[in-house]
């Protein structure tokens, strides 16, 4: 812990808990438990504060690990300080696939071919292997309407 750490004339309890390296929630176990001081009251705003003498009261028991009522305390080591922002490495989520043929789907649709996203891209793949990037959409529409018309014997027809 740093030696050089400056007290002021007084200090919240969040500034206290950052002074002797600890989160808010553990400082305020330990201050609940009596291993440091309980901060004092501002009499016009029930405030609570720490004045310079019970600043230097915590810092003592952190340096020394040895709480006001005597008994000593291990410290662990924060896990990082609360004014810096950590990166957080977030997972990473699955790619989406976009359906490509949704215009395509909508058209047929409109025309009464009713077909699932799965059998637009098996035909699409069957009648253009290259893919369709260069190809006119009415043509690309043209065929897969052609191969679905053809091919509809499972009465998907104008569902």
């Amino acid at each position: 812990m740093s030696e050089n750490i400056v007290t002021k004339a007084a200090v919240s309890i969040t500034d206290m808990s950052r002074m002797v390296s600890l989160s808010r929630a553990r400082f305020g176990q330990l201050v609940r438990k009596g291993t440091f001081p309980a901060p004092d009251k501002d009499p016009m705003t029930n405030r609570p504060f720490y004045s310079e003498e019970k600043q230097r009261i915590c810092l003592e028991v952190r340096r020394r690990n040895c709480g006001i009522d005597g008994k000593a305390i291990l410290f662990y080591a924060r896990r990082s300080d609360l004014g810096q922002s950590r990166s957080v490495k977030r997972a990473t989520k699955p790619k989406v696939v976009v359906n490509q043929h949704a215009d395509l789907i909508e058209h047929l649709a409109q025309a009464t071919v009713i077909v699932t996203a799965a059998e637009v891209e098996a035909v699409v793949k069957e009648l253009f292997p290259e893919g369709t990037v260069g190809i006119d959409p009415g043509e690309v529409f043209l065929a897969v309407f052609k191969r679905f018309q053809r091919n509809n014997t499972s009465g998907k027809q104008g569902r």
